[in-house]
């Protein structure tokens, strides 16, 4: 059988026609192709780069070598090789056990597996299924030496992987620690490549022209509290914000998710954030540290259904507590019979039944005028904050004073190093020692003195942030009540998760607060009796019986100064920039801040006021219930409403009795109603229900007229 030459030599440079047709007495191959990286595979502008190509064309010289035909071709395209875990690979692994292959040719050992573990398991696989590794570039086989190369050249595979992640990390990280950014920059900016003075290129991050705009009243839209991410992003949408385009996928809208992760980015207030760790960025921030904090705020506001604007918003919501079973309470907005909404927080531990709370419904109005006294009641006055000032800076001397044996050791220390570096300079200048050993020695003693230097900067940083932050608090403290009073809602809210945890609402409208840190501290009764003390003995001379330096006692009993003062809370950092900082001073507190409701005028107040029961009007309310007094009769004695009553004798677990009638009122029920009077009006002239008429007429023989209908 004769062969058209240049067909033949057709089928050798073409590797599609020994696929579709290949010859009966050539041996089978499979063929494995991959590059690392996404960007590799798209090199040039092609569609497999550069890399796979001349792979493919070196397995197939290969296969020539071995007198074999490639059958199948497998290509992982931007899979790393540090996993088995690749789709190709898989499904290679698979087509060899289901067909008769003879060998599986690869560029490199290190295309196929960069670990060896992996490689061990992956050959395994192949020789269990009868097929032969073979290498492109590579001399090896199964002979012993053969396998030692595979082996060695495996081994020095994932040395090579390891060694360059470690480099890559250390540039990475020295990257964003110069303020490099890493990888794309987010939306809103645009990653260029321009040339220095030097001519080479330098990549940098510039603002998206038409883009960040829209980033930027985005973020300032969101911190004025008055948006949903939803809301946002459905008006980003329409302003037209898209992503940008990829050779891939074009631009499209944002989704509500993106919109939410770029809120939370630090980039945009000038951030590059790297295993966890923020660096001052080189690009240009986008918006001001004082407004990304604000949205932060704002976000972790809105996390919890507590703070859900969607149905009733008021700004004390998820703050207010019920101080019977602890539940939140939520707002309420109640309809009466003309046509007037009243609006009122509710226990939402009764309202959803999941407590016996017997909580009655208090006016919106009255809690966020118990709310507005209490801070009337804790703001201190200056000689107060001067005073309490005084105390905890005193503490913050003592305890510094306590770690001056650390902080000289490691001064010492730094001292001497500093001093064995001009020794050892000196020693090389006059020929003592060679400049390898000067250089190892001096890399030895710099690194230490970083270490040294950082813990002493940490030390003296520390306290110096924590007594800042006292400073802001004290501030604060100190017109707190004036500061809420102009605020808006918004601001409000923002004070109320500064300030306290929670606040919970006894059924006789008293107050009951827990303070967030450092509050808790500051409004402790014992702690500003301690610094009133310290301020009328601080001219007393301390003596060592009684200075308190080095004995460990202190004014502030139980308390880390340090744990109390660091960090604050991001409501709390967002409230010192808006009010302390003058970064964005908040507004004058609008005069009506009424909330429409579709279904009439909100009132604040009701015609008649709300009446609180204490305890000792309870216990004589549920005793006369259950001595038999007429519900009417209580509910006038006491200026409740009746439905109050029985709810309290339910959850005192009175039963409701029937009332009882004497058998001249019965009579006289019996003898209007006879007379044509209706039962609404029998029962409203006797001062008893329906009911109870009803069964009076019954009892006395007498029949109950159809709904309506009155007998002439």
């Amino acid at each position: 059988m004769t062969t058209d030459p240049e067909q033949d030599r057709s089928a050798r440079t073409d590797p599609v026609s020994s696929l579709i047709d290949p010859p009966e007495s050539a041996a089978l191959a499979v063929s494995y192709l991959r590059v690392s990286t996404k960007e590799q595979a798209e090199k040039g502008g092609r569609d497999e780069g550069f890399s796979i190509p001349a792979q493919r064309e070196a397995n197939r010289r290969k296969a020539e070598a071995l007198g074999a035909v490639i059958t199948e071709e497998f290509i992982d395209a931007g899979e790393s090789a540090r996993t088995a875990d690749r789709p190709e690979l898989m499904r290679m692994i698979r087509y060899v056990k289901a067909n008769k292959v003879a060998y599986c040719i690869v560029h490199k050992v290190d295309r196929l597996a960069r670990n060896r573990a992996d490689d061990v398991t992956i050959h395994l696989a192949l020789q269990q299924a009868g097929v032969l590794l073979v290498s492109a570039t590579e001399n090896i086989d199964e002979t012993p030496s053969g396998m030692l190369l595979h082996g060695i050249m495996s081994t020095i595979a994932e040395f090579y992987s390891r060694n360059l992640a470690t480099e890559v990390t250390k540039g990475m990280t020295q990257k964003a620690t110069n303020g490099g950014t890493l990888g794309k920059a987010p939306i809103g900016y645009l990653n260029v490549r321009e040339r220095d003075q030097n001519g080479r290129e330098v990549r940098a991050v510039q603002l998206d022209p038409e883009r960040a705009p829209l980033i930027e009243w985005a973020f300032k839209a969101y911190a004025s509290g008055n948006w949903t991410v939803s809301q946002l992003h459905d008006e980003l949408t329409s302003r037209g914000l898209l992503s940008l385009p990829t050779p891939k996928r074009p631009s499209k809208p944002l989704a509500v998710s993106s919109v939410h992760r770029l809120l939370t980015n630090p980039y945009y207030k000038g951030d590059v954030t790297y295993r966890g760790v923020n660096y001052q960025g080189a690009h240009a921030p986008l918006v001001p540290a004082e407004v990304w904090y604000q949205v932060q705020a704002v976000l972790t506001a809105h996390k919890s259904a507590a703070e859900a604007t969607q149905v009733h918003d008021h700004y004390l919501k998820g703050t207010v507590h019920c101080g019977l079973c602890g539940s939140r309470l939520i707002v309420s907005n109640a309809k009466n019979r003309h046509g007037n909404v009243y609006c009122y927080f509710v226990c939402s531990g009764r309202h959803s039944k999941r407590t016996d709370c017997a909580r009655g419904a208090i006016l919106i109005a009255d809690v966020e005028k118990l709310i507005e006294d209490y801070y009337q009641r804790i703001q201190i006055t200056p000689a107060h904050r001067e005073a309490l000032a005084g105390m905890l800076h005193h503490e913050f001397d003592q305890l510094m004073a306590a770690e001056t044996d650390e902080l000289a050791r490691l001064t010492t220390r730094r001292d001497r190093l500093q001093h064995e570096q001009e020794r050892l300079l000196q020693a090389h200048y006059a020929d003592a020692i060679p400049l390898s050993l000067l250089k190892r020695e001096q890399d030895r003693i710099l690194a230490e003195l970083d270490s040294i230097n950082r813990r002493i900067d940490a030390h003296h940083g520390e306290y110096a942030d924590a007594r800042a932050h006292l400073d802001d608090a004290l501030n604060l403290l100190e017109y707190c009540a004036d500061i809420y009073n102009r605020c808006d809602d918004a601001n409000r809210r923002l004070c109320n998760q500064a300030f306290f945890t929670k606040v919970y609402i006894d059924e006789d409208d008293v107050l009951r607060v827990e303070n967030n840190r450092p509050f808790e501290m500051l409004l402790d009764p014992e702690v500003n009796a301690n610094a009133l003390n310290w301020t009328q003995n601080s001219d007393k001379a301390r003596t060592p019986a009684n200075d308190s330096v080095g004995k460990g006692s202190s004014l502030v009993r139980g308390v880390d100064l340090r744990t109390c003062f660091s960090n604050p809370r991001r409501p709390l950092k967002s409230l010192i920039c808006r009010v302390l900082k003058g970064n964005r001073r908040p507004s004058g507190r609008p005069t009506s801040s009424t909330r429409p409701d579709e279904r009439g005028p909100v009132r604040k107040k009701s015609v008649q006021s709300q009446t609180r029961l204490n305890a000792s009007n309870r216990a004589e309310l549920l005793a006369g219930y259950a001595a038999g007094v007429p519900v009417r009769e209580l509910a006038g004695r006491f200026g409740v409403h009746r439905a109050t009553i029985w709810e309290a004798a339910t959850a005192a677990g009175i039963e409701r009795g029937k009332a009882e009638l004497s058998d001249e009122v019965r009579e006289h029920a019996s003898r209007l109603y006879a007379e044509g009077v209706s039962l609404a009006h029998v029962a409203k002239h006797l001062g008893i229900s329906n009911e109870v008429v009803r069964s009076a007429v019954i009892a006395s023989g007498g029949t109950i007229r159809s709904a309506g209908r009155q007998r002439r």
